[in-house]
């Protein structure tokens, strides 16, 4: 009774016509933002943060307004990812494997309303867990220690070579410049500059968002170009859009499945949606195996990377509003949010200010019909930027790429470099060298190496402390078999195929 008092509390707040505006304004926002690329729901949140104190809205209303614009950003950030192979958002580069397959098929449309179902039933579930397992979920991810994140780090690795790659060795050369990039910068510990090579501009290490748009969008133009169109998806000509329910409902069980995955990741303090959109593709793709087609264009290959990272977002909000302690790169912006509104964050949230917590759960609650309803009817206008002429759009994405990156550190040699990713990344696409791997080292190759410190400062330098829990050895154990088995399952696979031939 207690749940649906407080329920019946929040829907009174979020129904009120002034709060509504606020939800729908921020879910609109949002999907342009995330459809940008360079910015993503952190720096979008970040940007809007002085509208709330030029409003003068209160803690709920100011609350409401970004988780709104969070959300909105998830969505979003699948729009160029499928349209133009262009990633919105790190959480989103999962979705260009298939996503960009589809529409170079000619089912753009079919792929975007697909994603917008999958990132509908994640959200809403995730949104569903944080009101009912919040408390719960929180004391299970605070078991989770340095040993506990230096294993899962590996298991993302380890299953992205394995499970997600055609070409093991290619996907660990790739991982493996990921983390070299991650390594440049000054030392954390000694202060020491690493692999800067005496250039000033490196000492603050790399920033993803340089390097997912130099890899994607710029490289994306040079290929273009090299190509003279051909194999991408500008002028394809386009099936008639119609709602593909068949899709929908065979992609049902991937959706809760990578609704479920992401969920679980969200709630890790420091995962985020990135490691919930790329454990609920692995996943997916071990599930299915070589037949599933993955990377070739299929709708469960859209369907569970929107699915876990809209859900990991929601899961993101659990370790914020419980804790206090972020759970994303987003939500440590909401957090200074709150903290700015003398609200603190912690198990006692929810009983000190009710009206923050379940009118902030009722929103989103209401947030993502809201954007189910916006975007479905929007692909229409979306899949027409594949119409429009490739010497307007191609200078525009090269525009936009340009004055977002310029926008974010105003530093001309960040250009200069994501120039230089972009290079890299043709090269690596003429070597077949997948970038995604690349994008998760840089991504997640800091994280990495902070746990491993940690670890290692805790057991005073012994290494068995990685094996200290049952936890880690479940994690160890599921990466070391996601690796090594695919070697012997592809052997077991194509036999058949061979004495069939």
């Amino acid at each position: 009774m207690d749940l649906l008092s407080n329920l019946a509390t929040g829907f009174g707040i979020a129904l009120s016509p002034y709060t509504l505006m606020l939800a729908v304004f921020g879910c609109f926002i949002g999907t342009i933002i995330g459809a940008l690329p360079g910015l993503g729901p952190s720096n979008g949140v970040a940007i809007l943060i002085p509208l709330t104190f030029s409003l003068g809205l209160d803690a709920t209303s100011a609350l409401v307004l970004m988780t709104a614009v969070y959300y909105g950003a998830m969505y979003g950030g699948r729009i160029s990812s499928i349209l133009l192979n262009i990633p919105g958002d790190e959480p989103a580069l999962m979705t260009t494997l298939d996503g960009y397959p589809m529409a170079k098929a000619g089912r753009a449309g079919d792929a975007l309303i697909i994603s917008g179902f999958a990132s509908f039933t994640g959200a809403f579930l995730s949104t569903v867990g944080l009101m009912l397992l919040a408390p719960l979920l929180a004391r299970i991810a605070f078991q989770f220690g340095p040993a506990e994140y230096f294993a899962l780090y590996i298991l993302a690795f380890a299953t992205l070579g394995g499970i997600a790659s055609n070409n093991q060795a290619k996907a660990a050369i790739a991982s493996c410049i990921g983390l070299g990039i991650a390594m440049i910068g000054v030392d954390n510990n000694s202060g020491m500059p690493r692999l800067t090579f005496g250039n000033m501009h490196l000492f603050d290490g790399i920033d993803f968002l340089v390097a997912i748009v130099g890899l994607f969008a710029i490289t994306e133009v040079f290929s273009f170009i090299e190509s003279h169109g051909k194999n991408t998806s500008i002028g394809i000509t386009l099936d008639k859009l119609k709602v593909p329910w068949r899709d929908i409902w065979n992609t049902r069980w991937v959706q809760l499945r990578g609704s479920l995955v992401g969920f679980i990741a969200g709630i890790l303090p420091g995962a985020g949606a990135s490691l919930g959109s790329f454990l609920a593709y692995m996943s997916e793709k071990s599930i299915a195996g070589e037949k599933g087609g993955f990377g070739t264009g299929v709708a469960k290959g859209v369907a569970a990377p929107e699915a876990g990272n809209n859900a990991a977002a929601g899961g993101a909000l659990v370790p914020m509003l419980t804790l206090g302690v972020p759970g994303s790169g987003t939500t440590a912006v909401l957090l200074a949010l709150l903290m700015t509104l003398n609200i603190t964050p912690g198990p006692t949230l929810f009983t000190d200010r009710p009206e923050v917590v379940w009118g902030l759960i009722a929103s989103l609650l209401i947030a993502n019909f809201v954007l189910l309803a916006m975007n479905v009817p929007m692909v229409k206008v979306f899949v027409r930027v594949l119409s429009v002429p490739a010497w307007v759009l191609l200078p525009g994405v090269t525009m936009i790429s340009f004055v977002g990156i310029y926008s974010l550190s105003g530093s001309y040699f960040d250009l200069l470099l994501m120039v230089a990713f972009g290079v890299l990344g043709w090269v690596l696409r003429k070597l077949d060298v997948p970038t995604v791997p690349i994008i998760l080292g840089i991504l997640l190759g800091g994280h990495m190496e902070d746990s491993l410190r940690r670890a290692m400062v805790l057991s005073d330098g012994d290494w068995t402390y990685l094996f200290s829990s049952k936890i880690a050895i479940g994690l160890w154990a599921v990466a070391i078999a996601g690796f090594v088995a695919p070697l012997f399952l592809r052997k077991f696979l194509k036999k058949p195929q061979a004495v069939s031939d």
